[in-house]
């Protein structure tokens, strides 16, 4: 069985780090906005992973602010 989240071995081989906050830092800046510090180090969701590896999530798009209803007068 698979594990949940996936493994510090997992998180190092991936990020090239041991450290949870450069690894993070290196997790973030790659799409994989889910990965947080715990209590126990860093952890990231294996689907997530994978969802994200497949390209079924994106990095994050800025949205703009809907003020249309400022000039919405009749």
């Amino acid at each position: 069985m698979t594990a949940v989240t996936l493994q510090p071995d997992e998180l190092e081989q991936l990020t090239g780090y041991e450290q949870a906050t450069k690894q993070l830092d290196v997790l973030h800046k790659r799409g994989f906005n889910r990965a947080f510090i715990g209590r126990r180090g860093l952890v990231l969701e294996r689907a997530h992973y994978e969802a994200v590896c497949r390209g079924q999530i994106d990095r994050p798009v800025a949205k703009e602010a809907n003020l249309s209803f400022f000039g919405a007068r009749k």
